[in-house]
C-alpha cells in the first residue's frame, strides 16, 4: 500500500512507520524534506503543487498531526496553536485530497475523547453528544473537517483517542518521573475518571481502521476499562514498586497550571470503545495493570 502519514515524528507516528515499514510510505513534515520518503506540508497552505503529484495513487492517509496539548499553562497563543493545528491543518489536508485524480480509499484521522468534555461519572460511547469545553469545541471542528473527505468518496474513520500509555513519550512518561522518586500520589480528589489505551492497541486499532472496509465514522480508541485517578495512581505505584502517598491538591493544580491543569488532570474522561467491542475487536492489553507492566518494562 501507498500510505501518507502526518505527524510521523510523534510517538504514534514513529510506531506506525515500523508497523507499515513494508509499504510505500510518505511522511508529511512541516520542515524541509530531507529524506526521500518525506514530503513538505504546511497547515496553512497544504502541499505544494509539485508535491501533490507524489500523492497520486495513495491507498490510505493516517492523519496524526496536532500541537501537543500538555505542558505549561494554556496561553491564548498556545490555545490558538492547538486549535489551528487540528482544524486548519485538517481542512488544508482534505482540500488537497480533493485535488487528486485518484483519491485514497481511506482517511484515518485522530480526534480525542476530549470531544465529550468533562464526563463526571457518566460512561460515554460514540453516540453521545459533544461537550462544551475548549477541547470539545476543538474536537468538533477537527472532526467536521475530516468528515468532508466522505464527500470525495473517501472512507473516513475518526479515532477519539484516550491517553496513550508508553514510557517512550506522552503523558505516562511525564507521570513516571515523580513516581520513580517516590513522590507520586493522587491528583485532586482522585475520583475523576481516566480513559487510557496501550500503545500497542492504538497501533492495532489504526491498522484495523485502515484494513476494515466496513468501519467508518467516529470510533472511541480507548481501553474497555477506564479507571479513577486513585486506581491509576495505586496501580502505577505497584508496577513501579514505589509509594504513592503524596497527593497533589486541586488548588495546587489550578495555581500552577490553570485551565490546562483543570482540564487534563482534574476533569473526568470516562469513555468506552462500544463500536470496537460490538465488531469483536480484541484488545491485547484490556486491563490497566498489564498495560502499565508492558509500558514500563
Amino acid at each position: 500500500m501507498k500510505i501518507l502519514i502526518t505527524g510521523a515524528r510523534g510517538l504514534l507516528g514513529k510506531e506506525l512507520q515500523v508497523v507499515f515499514s513494508g509499504n510505500d510510505l510518505l511522511l508529511a513534515t512541516r520542515g524541509e524534506a530531507r529524506k526521500p520518503e518525506q514530503i513538505t506540508w504546511n497547515i496553512e497552505t497544504g502541499f505544494a503543487d509539485d508535491d501533490l503529484q507524489r500523492l497520486e495513487g495513495l491507498d490510505a492517509v493516517i492523519h496524526l498531526a496536532g500541537e501537543n496539548i500538555s505542558g505549561l499553562r494554556w496561553t491564548e497563543e498556545k490555545k490558538a496553536a492547538i486549535r489551528d493545528s487540528r482544524i486548519k491543518g485538517t481542512k488544508t489536508l482534505v482540500n488537497d485530497l480533493f485535488k487528486l485524480e485518484k483519491r485514497p480509499s481511506v482517511l484515518v484521522s485522530m480526534s480525542g475523547i476530549d470531544f465529550y468534555g468533562d464526563t463526571d461519572d457518566e460512561i460515554k460511547t460514540e453516540t453521545n453528544k459533544a461537550g462544551d469545553s475548549f477541547l470539545a469545541e476543538v474536537c468538533k471542528g477537527w472532526e467536521a473537517e475530516a468528515r468532508r473527505a466522505e464527500d470525495a468518496g473517501i472512507r473516513t474513520v475518526i479515532l477519539r483517542t484516550a491517553m496513550v500509555l508508553s514510557s517512550k513519550g506522552g503523558a505516562l512518561a511525564t507521570m513516571m518521573t515523580p513516581f520513580k522518586f517516590g513522590v507520586g500520589g493522587v491528583v485532586g480528589s482522585g475520583k475523576q475518571w481516566m480513559s487510557w489505551i496501550a500503545l500497542d492497541d492504538i497501533v492495532r486499532i489504526i491498522e484495523f481502521a485502515v484494513e476494515n472496509k466496513d468501519l467508518r465514522g467516529a470510533v472511541n480508541a480507548t481501553s474497555p476499562n477506564p479507571v479513577t485517578n486513585e486506581e491509576f495512581t495505586k496501580t502505577l505505584g505497584e508496577v513501579l514498586y514505589r509509594p504513592t502517598f503524596l497527593p497533589l491538591p486541586e488548588f495546587a493544580v489550578n495555581m500552577a497550571l490553570g485551565e490546562m491543569g483543570q482540564t487534563l488532570l482534574l476533569e473526568s474522561r470516562r469513555a468506552i470503545p462500544k463500536r470496537l467491542s460490538d465488531i469483536g475487536f480484541e484488545f491485547k492489553f484490556p486491563t490497566l495493570k498489564e498495560a502499565l507492566e508492558d509500558a514500563t518494562k
